[in-house]
């Protein structure tokens, strides 16, 4: 044989080999009554037992034999679970039901709103927009008018007329519209949602296609410039006023002493120097004009425009606005957070901002997809016949409940919700609760319970969408099954008496000692000299109790003379200092402790003995109680054991995560 027919044969044998080799995933490392756990398995529920990839490179081979043990233990007992019918166990079914219903919305919201919500608002927040916005109310006109006149103003600007000039003819906003509409610059999360989203959508020099509508009117709204955002400055500044010593305006005197600052600032003397020399701003000058850091929109437009164009230690010529002249320095730029860094402050501005409509979409979409419907007929019959019936109480106790009570008042395609369970609902929002049941209340009540029922049959079918639901369901429902199969196995088994008591104190006493104890009293205060006073007078005869009882500045104390029951002798300073003292009635000199001083009295010494059995009562039960939970949970694994007779493979341990080393 040639070696390069060698060479051929060797790599197909190689390739068979390899390919009829079992893939790493698929290493069957325990089998129990056909039940196999692979090593895909045995992975996953390791990482996440033990917190994640990261911190698997520090364990060993014994750390995986140990959880591969307790894993086949827990999963043992999963099958026995399901053979004693815990899947059709009416109590457990309904627990699990409850937490589905309770995390389920909550997790919704979280995966359908908060998050997606809080990723645009944050990619949003990275650019700050100068808008300009034509606004027609719809005060006077009424609401279709004003549509009908925001489109032709929006047909005009597209036919080549002037945004601004019919801006400042036509708007309804007096504040901007001399100024062609102009609203300065704003950051997504600052002004109403559907008002910022058109304006993110539309791009510099451009309106946006159509009219936007807020509760404050329809908007034309145009973009005029798009800048990556600075979350913050920080600035010093001088600020000069414009009265001269006479308190009389001057402008031009006030411009000279600016220039005059100017030039020596040019000279080199500091800005901060210059600032609490000159600066008329009392609350900044004594901290050479520093501001501290500010957002855009929080300072006058003019200092604010002239402050956010500066780069770091540059200063601005002079900016006038309405208290005077400034010079503008900028000390510091905070750089633009990471997403987790202001995953946070995103959630408060996101929920402040756009939760309540985005929720609103939400449950509008959720109600079309779950064929939502409202018995209008019935509300209108109720309607025309009360005047007078409220909500709560009374309609429990009224012919409107006793006649329309079981009707079906609203309902999906799988739930249907009666006048009852309306009225019930109804009691658990405040702004529903004690009005007169009409239209008006029908409409405000279907709004807020048919959202929440609409939330809660989506919440139902989350495990479709969301692998990771699932995962925390099945988790839950494990948890559940083990909790149970525990308290039938275990727990409910352990019987505790007296004489079961006794026998193990009496088999285990020497576990149960007291150390040396001190009881004793104290005088504790905070001043040093009065301290000293105090034992001045015990020299003199006073007696302890009675100074203690009178002095002694230990929260509580006072009620008690100072006294401290039998605490180990070891277990404070105060204890420590009591132990060196000889005989009952023996004091102290005063010694510093945490706090102030103190002065001690000996009360009595006892030495370390055994407890007697009322004293370490608690102690045996609880020891007794945890072995006989080990004895029990034992011999409830030997007895799975023997039913199931589980097989190991741990030599293939040594392949988990790659291979991790031992």
């Amino acid at each position: 044989m040639n070696k390069q027919l060698s060479f051929i044969l060797f790599a197909f044998i190689s390739i068979l080999i390899t390919s009829c080799s079992t893939k790493q995933s698929e290493i069957v490392l325990a089998d129990f009554s056909g039940e196999k756990i692979t090593m895909s398995e045995f992975e996953k529920a390791y990482l996440k037992n033990t917190g994640g990839k990261e911190k698997v490179g520090e364990d060993n081979l014994t750390q995986y034999k140990n959880f591969l043990d307790l894993y086949v233990n827990f999963k043992m007992k999963l099958r026995n679970a399901s053979v004693r019918g815990f899947d059709n166990k009416e109590e457990l079914q309904n627990e699990l039901l409850d937490y589905k219903k309770k995390v389920g919305s909550t997790y919704l919201i979280e995966k359908e709103l908060i998050e997606p919500g809080i990723k645009k608002l944050y990619d949003q927040r990275k650019y700050e927009l100068r808008v300009s916005h034509l606004m027609i109310r719809p005060d006077t006109t009424g609401d279709e008018a004003a549509r009908v006149k925001a489109i032709d103003m929006l047909s005009r600007i597209k036919n080549g007329e002037s945004f601004e000039e019919l801006t400042a003819k036509y708007s309804d906003d007096h504040f901007s519209k001399d100024k062609g509409g102009d609203i300065y610059y704003i950051t997504a999360g600052l002004i109403i949602p559907e008002f910022e989203n058109a304006a993110y959508a539309t791009e510099v020099g451009n309106v946006y296609p159509e009219p936007v509508q807020t509760r404050y009117g329809y908007h034309l709204i145009k973009v005029t410039d798009k800048k990556e955002r600075i979350p913050a400055i920080r600035a010093s500044h001088i600020l000069l006023d414009f009265f001269n010593d006479q308190g009389e305006v001057d402008t031009t005197l006030a411009y000279a002493k600016m220039d005059t600052i100017k030039m020596k600032l040019e000279s080199g003397v500091s800005f901060a120097d210059l600032a609490m020399q000159y600066s008329k701003d009392g609350g900044t000058k004594d901290m050479g004009g520093d501001l501290n850091f500010f957002q855009r929109r929080q300072m006058v437009l003019e200092f604010d425009e002239a402050a956010f164009k500066l780069g770091v230690g540059e200063v601005s010529d002079v900016v006038k606005t309405n208290y005077g002249l400034h010079l503008i320095k900028v000390t510091a730029k905070k750089p633009f957070p990471s997403f987790d860094e202001d995953k946070e402050d995103l959630k408060k501005v996101y929920k402040q901002t756009r939760y309540n409509d985005d929720y609103d979409k939400l449950t509008n979409k959720l109600k079309e997809k779950h064929g939502f419907f409202v018995a209008q007929e019935i509300i209108d019959e109720i309607d025309a016949a009360n005047d007078s019936v409220k909500s709560g109480k009374e309609y429990f106790e009224s012919g409107i409940q006793s006649q329309y009570g079981k009707s079906t008042i609203l309902g999906f395609n799988t739930v249907k919700v009666s006048l009852d369970e309306l009225m019930a609902k109804v009691d658990g929002h405040y702004e529903l609760v004690n009005r007169v049941i009409n239209k008006s209340l029908f409409n405000d009540a279907i709004k807020k319970i048919a959202s929440d029922v609409a939330i809660d049959i989506e919440s139902m079918q989350l495990e479709k969408s969301y692998p990771e639901f699932a995962d925390l369901m099945e988790d839950y429902k494990n948890g559940i099954y083990i909790f149970k199969l525990q308290d039938d196995e275990v727990w409910s088994k352990i019987e505790i008496d007296s004489v079961k008591l006794l026998e193990y104190y009496e088999q285990n006493k020497e576990k149960y000692k007291w150390n040396d104890r001190v009881q004793f009293g104290e005088i504790f205060s905070r001043n040093d000299s009065l301290i000293s006073h105090y034992y001045n007078l015990l020299k003199t005869g006073e007696d302890f109790d009675t100074l203690a009882s009178i002095y002694t500045e230990r929260p509580g104390f006072k009620d008690k003379a100072g006294k401290f029951d039998l605490v180990d002798a070891n277990s404070s300073e105060l204890a420590v200092e009591s132990n060196k003292l000889r005989n009952p009635g023996d004091f102290s000199a005063p010694f510093k402790v945490t706090g102030g001083h103190s002065i001690v009295k000996l009360i009595q010494k006892e030495a370390s003995r055994i407890k007697t059995f009322e004293e370490a009562k608690a102690e045996v039960s609880g020891a007794f109680q945890e072995e006989e939970s080990k004895r029990l949970e034992n011999e409830y694994l030997n007895s799975l054991k023997n039913i199931y007779k589980p097989v190991y493979n741990y030599k293939d341990l040594n392949k988990a995560f790659a291979g991790s080393e031992e």
